[in-house]
């Protein structure tokens, strides 16, 4: 199989790239970036290179740009080339040079990929990156799927070398006559990958010399029991998470046989960023559940009674208050409708979400807001205060909801109306009414 034939197989397999879609490649002047724009070239994709001049290697670097900056031009290629203040950047960041490198290339990619309406960018990472990525992650803490290695498509980054060995494209490089440089710090050990390369391989092809092979196979089994694990958590996932607006319900029954597993209950709540430190804090309450909540970084988590509420963290700022200056127009409020209907007859009603009140009590402007510490009122029916933290309890209203009610409010900052609880008693119909107001939620 020609090396064309080859890469069209493996873009074909895993779906990376349309004939039609343009690419920006990631040209670096090393043997696999500039193969793979000779690759792209002679396949006939529209293309842009981009290159980064990241200002470490003195003038090594000004002739790996000058390098691609002539291959560009010899194969028709639009060319994008920035300089990075790299170290210096690493060092206001307080991250090392290779991670510093990451970030400032990536960023930029993007940036250009957007601005050119570009559909992909290109990495020219081999198989062999694959397989140094997955032994340098079993030096961290990666579980699974560190051992999956480099993915060949991720959002918008395609990697079409990774179905060559660097053998393959070493003689890629030299049949196709592909002009390149060696990248000099490649060959120091200082970095952990090139000490894997250099030293940790060779010295498992002395055990075995199809090491490279076996990895490669073995890689793909990860890869399988990885993707059949996920399936099962999937399925799992969509029978037991039920949302409803922005907050997730979990039946606590439901989840109960998977508490003690923590691998699976990692795997459940991974999409919304619980670690296992906070998923072991559920564990230990799990029999106790007393209105706990529990965060991640982009999500927050309600034990209650018989459910678990998940929903994207609360903002901090304080929940904005809505003026009512008069009683004809509809008002917009906590994802419902508040209107007002005025000289209608008394009608006993069962529907929580319209209350009838004395018209002459009302003074405007109203205001409509949410639970604040010290609020009481006198609930409908009754004579004597009642805080109203004491009437969601046992209203078993929890802490979420709570935080969402509405609340209706006199111009002199009574409560009016738990909108869809509760009446305030001082503001019901009795026989001294001389006219209805009808409030109507919806």
């Amino acid at each position: 199989m020609s090396i064309l034939d080859h890469l069209k197989a493996y873009i074909s397999q895993h779906d990376l790239v349309k004939t039609t879609d343009k690419l920006l490649l990631a040209v670096s002047g090393g043997k696999d970036s500039m193969l793979m724009a000779k690759l792209f070239h002679d396949f006939g994709y529209s293309c842009q290179i981009a290159h980064c001049n990241f200002q470490l290697r003195d003038e090594e670097s000004d002739l790996d740009e000058q390098l691609v900056r002539l291959y560009a031009q010899e194969l028709g290629f639009p060319i994008h080339v920035k300089q990075f203040n790299t170290a210096d950047y690493a060092e206001e960041n307080k991250i090392s040079i290779q991670m510093a490198a990451r970030e400032l290339r990536y960023a930029w990619f993007e940036e250009l990929r957007a601005s050119q309406n570009l559909d992909y960018i290109a990495i020219a990472q081999h198989q062999n990156d694959h397989l140094e990525t997955v032994l340098l992650n079993l030096t961290r803490s990666t579980g699974l799927k560190g051992l999956l290695g480099i993915a060949p498509k991720r959002d918008v980054i395609i990697r079409p070398l990774l179905g060559f060995t660097a053998d393959e494209v070493a003689d890629a490089v030299k049949q196709l006559q592909v002009p390149f440089r060696d990248d000099q710090s490649n060959f120091s050990t200082k970095y952990a990958r090139n000490k894997i390369r250099l030293d940790i391989i060779p010295k498992f092809k002395e055990i075995q010399p199809d090491f490279e092979q076996i990895l490669s196979n073995n890689i793909q089994h990860f890869e399988d029991s990885y993707q059949f694990i996920q399936r099962i958590v999937d399925e799992k996932r969509k029978a037991l998470f039920k949302p409803k607006g922005q907050t997730i319900h979990i039946a606590r029954e439901g989840l109960s046989s998977f508490i003690k597993d923590d691998y699976f209950l990692f795997e459940l709540f991974k999409p919304f960023g619980f670690q296992k430190s906070i998923l072991k804090e559920i564990t230990a309450v799990w029999d106790k559940p007393m209105g706990q909540v529990f965060e991640a970084d982009q999500y927050e988590m309600l034990m209650d009674r018989d459910q678990l509420l998940l929903r994207p963290r609360a903002k901090s700022e304080k929940k904005e208050t809505i003026q009512i200056t008069n009683l004809v127009d509809k008002h917009s409020c906590c994802a419902g409708i508040l209107s007002f209907q005025t000289n209608i007859d008394f009608v006993k009603s069962c529907n929580p979400n319209q209350v009838q009140v004395d018209a002459d009590l009302i003074k405007l402007p109203l205001s409509i807001r949410t639970w604040e510490k010290g609020d009481w009122f006198i609930p409908l029916g009754m004579q004597g205060r009642k805080k109203i933290s004491d009437f969601y309890i046992q209203q078993k209203v929890n802490r979420f909801e709570k935080e969402e009610v509405p609340i209706l409010c006199n111009g002199d900052g009574e409560i009016i109306w738990i909108i869809g609880q509760r009446l305030d008693n001082r503001f019901k119909v009795t026989e001294n009414t001389k006219k209805v107001l009808t409030l109507v939620f919806y």
